[in-house]
């Protein structure tokens, strides 16, 4: 058995890095912020070393680039890395959906989604109001859950790290964008219903829309930004939202 002490400090590596990726989810923590370890651990009244295991785990993560003895700052992600992201995730879904084809549908035991639904329910509620706060953390509650029901444990955690990446690079955007709420992505229902049907042709069209949602959307907001635009479309911008 460790040391309780050990115990103690990787409990709290975990919560520092939890709490430091929802700062940078939440675009407390933009995109090029820098800081150093001792300024996180004043920030939260903790010695350096918790601080920083915590922020070299997030850097493999991806969230965070390391400055050689100057500290740390936010990854800073661009519109090719975004559709990389997401033609990533499109990729692994295909690859899901293709082996459950190939092996036959079944109706998922509808007990084991009644906690998935609940967070599509709140997460589309959030969408449609616009409410990134409160969206950000069900979607990938939900997208999480719900891979775990189909995938195995690499896959789900490989697209979750994709997942919040989109995000972190997403939220600075879509902060500024007061028509936001008008075409965030809100299809979670259709998805659960899909799942719970066995029906991998629907399920898969479901996710596809959503890719194509993110895709659209980058297009949109590279066309601003190449026109030196202010306008800072969210996801789905151009087409009526779902």
């Amino acid at each position: 058995m460790p040391a309780s002490g050990a115990v103690t400090r990787n409990t709290l590596r975990q919560q520092i890095a939890e709490a430091l990726r929802d700062e940078v989810l939440a675009g407390r923590l933009l995109p090029g912020e820098g800081f150093t370890v001792k300024h996180i651990a004043e920030q939260y009244g903790v010695s350096a070393t918790p601080v920083r295991e915590a922020l070299v785990d997030l850097a493999a993560q991806g969230l965070l680039d390391s400055d050689q003895h100057r500290g740390f700052h936010v990854h800073r992600f661009s519109v090719d890395d975004f559709r990389a992201m997401i033609d990533a995730r499109s990729l692994i879904t295909e690859g899901v959906f293709r082996r459950a084809m190939v092996q036959g549908t079944r109706r998922v035991d509808s007990e084991a989604l009644v906690s998935v639904r609940r967070r599509a329910e709140e997460a589309a509620r959030a969408a449609k109001g616009g409410d990134l706060d409160i969206l950000i953390g069900y979607d990938l509650r939900f997208w999480r859950e719900l891979s775990a029901l189909v995938a195995n444990q690499y896959i789900c955690d490989f697209l979750d790290q994709l997942r919040v990446q989109a995000w972190v690079f997403s939220v600075p955007f879509l902060r500024g964008d007061g028509a936001r709420r008008d075409w965030l992505w809100n299809g979670y229902g259709q998805l659960v219903d899909a799942i719970t049907l066995g029906d991998a042709k629907a399920a898969r069209a479901v996710v596809d829309d959503c890719h194509t949602h993110s895709l659209e959307w980058a297009d949109q907001l590279e066309q601003a930004q190449a026109q030196g635009s202010g306008s800072r479309p969210g996801p789905g911008s151009g087409r009526p939202r779902r």
